[in-house]
């Protein structure tokens, strides 16, 4: 088996990106990366894959730093040898990983291997959702529209409070600010209004034919009242007519799971997030 480090993202398209489209949706964070929509620097990037003695691509492997590295085996068929291939190859470089996402059962070989027993643990298993049609449902009281910079008041906080909930990279005030502006004005982040703003959702990530949904966020005080569907509803429907083919988004909780699916969203597989290193280190 052979080991390949891409210096760029166009080489790495080359040789992955038909691959990951076989399985689009579950591979919706390469694929993004390959595209890069948003201009990042990619120079410390690892984009790697490993190659059978056939040439073929059996193990594709991101990782974006500081974020976890992403898996994908080819059309999901188990394949031990390219795992420890890669983890051998990582360790050679000194890449440092903080964990790894990927299918579940990937995601625990890669961690078993790269970590041993005893040396990560799981932080949360999510639910890979698509959802071709939107299925009609009641809506709330209000209407979708896209965030403004009036929000800017009031939606720097959310983000944090959803950040801390979701116990995910917490930004302060002014750095979820600077990071909402860069959303105005391009169809990107949108609210549920009624007398007030109540929820929130963002298309964050696209791949060749699918829009992907994420940060649905409903202040406490707001729940249960079906803000979060109506608004999921809306948008989706939104992005199925801007020609995407279908829409995608990762739940975590057996509550989400089950709006999403009265959406039209239904499973497709479940990735593991697990990070390296002790649960309370």
């Amino acid at each position: 088996m052979k080991f390949t480090r891409y210096d760029n993202t166009a080489d790495f398209a080359a040789d992955a990106l038909e691959i990951l489209l076989e399985n689009e949706v579950q591979n919706n964070l390469p694929i993004s990366f390959i595209k890069n929509e948003r201009g990042f620097d990619t120079s410390n990037w690892m984009l790697s894959t490993i190659k059978d003695k056939a040439g073929s691509v059996v193990l594709t492997a991101a990782c974006t730093p500081p974020f976890n590295i992403v898996l994908y085996e080819t059309g999901n068929k188990p394949n031990d040898d390219a795992v420890q291939l890669l983890s051998k190859e990582l360790k050679s470089m000194g890449f440092a990983l903080p964990g790894v996402i990927a299918e579940q059962g990937l995601a625990h070989r890669f961690a078993e291997t790269h970590m041993g027993s005893g040396g990560f643990h799981r932080h949360v298993s999510l639910n890979i959702m698509r959802l071709d049609v939107v299925k009609g449902i009641k809506k709330s009281a209000g209407v979708c529209r896209e965030l403004c910079e009036s929000d800017l008041f009031f939606m720097p906080y959310w983000e944090k409070a959803s950040q801390e909930e979701c116990e995910i990279k917490v930004y302060d005030i002014k750095e979820n600010a600077e990071r909402i502006k860069h959303r105005l004005g391009k169809s990107m982040h949108y609210v549920w209004e009624g007398i007030h703003p109540v929820s929130s959702a963002i298309n964050s990530r696209n791949t060749e034919n699918g829009a992907g949904i994420s940060g649905v966020y409903t202040p406490p005080h707001f729940r249960g009242k079906g803000y979060a569907s109506s608004l999921v509803a809306e948008l989706s429907q939104n992005l199925l007519e801007r020609s995407n083919k279908f829409c995608f988004l990762f739940a975590e909780n057996p509550v989400s799971c089950g709006i999403y699916r009265k959406i039209g969203y239904y499973d497709l597989c479940v990735f593991d997030e697990i990070r390296f290193g002790d649960k309370h280190g």
